[in-house]
């Protein structure tokens, strides 16, 4: 069973579960729809920002409001 650990760093809070071929794949319970991957819990933090920023501004563009990126 892979390990899965919660970290937040004060604004984002994120699940990273450990990959079979190294790294982590990572997901923020609160975001829906955020999926990457990262090899140090520095990273993931700095792709799931990424993400988030691309969710929202996808969302955005299809006329969802911000309430929807956070369900």
């Amino acid at each position: 069973m892979p390990k899965k650990y919660i970290v937040t760093d004060g604004e984002l809070v994120l699940e990273l579960e450990a990959a079979e071929e190294g790294g982590y794949t990572v997901t923020a319970p609160y975001i829906k729809g955020l999926v990457t991957e990262a090899d140090t819990l520095e990273e993931a933090f700095e792709m799931a920002k990424d993400a988030a920023a691309a969710l929202k501004e996808a969302r955005e563009g299809l006329g969802h409001s911000q309430a929807a990126v956070t369900k």
